[in-house]
C-alpha cells in the first residue's frame, strides 16, 4: 500500500495562494491516479478537488476550475495541488489520494494521506 504525505497547507487571506504537496512511497506512482479531495464540517465527506491520471490527464471540480491545478512530478514521487484565487469557500482539511493499480499482475492498493489544513480568511 502507498504511504502519502501531506504538506504546504496553512492561513491564506482571500485571493492568495497556497501550493499543497504530496509525497508517496513505492515504485509505482507513476501508475497511480493522484486526487486531491477536501473536507470541511459538517459535511462528512470528502469532496473531489483535482485528480491527474498516469498519463498526465488532470480533471477538476467545477468550483475550483481556473484557480487551482494539480500537477505531478514522477520522479520525486510527489502530487501538487496549486491554489490561487483562494476564497472563504476553500477553507478544508485537503487529503490526497491515490488509486489502486494493478503492475505486472501484482495489485497495489491505494490509500489515503492525514490530511493538512488550508484556511482562507482576512
Amino acid at each position: 500500500q502507498v504511504h502519502l504525505v501531506e504538506s504546504g497547507g496553512g492561513l491564506a487571506q482571500p485571493g492568495g495562494s497556497l501550493r499543497l504537496s504530496c509525497a508517496a512511497s513505492g515504485s509505482v506512482f507513476r501508475f497511480h491516479t493522484m486526487g486531491w479531495y477536501r473536507q470541511s464540517p459538517p459535511k462528512n465527506q470528502r469532496d473531489l478537488v483535482a485528480e491527474i491520471t498516469s498519463g498526465g490527464t488532470a480533471n477538476y471540480a467545477g468550483s475550483v476550475k481556473g484557480r487551482f491545478t494539480i500537477s505531478r512530478d514522477n520522479a520525486k514521487n510527489t502530487v501538487y495541488l496549486q491554489m490561487n484565487a483562494l476564497k472563504p469557500e476553500d477553507t478544508a482539511v485537503y487529503y490526497c489520494n491515490a488509486d489502486s493499480v494493478v503492475v505486472d499482475s501484482e495489485v497495489y492498493f491505494g490509500s489515503w494521506g492525514n490530511g493538512t489544513q488550508v484556511i482562507v480568511s482576512s
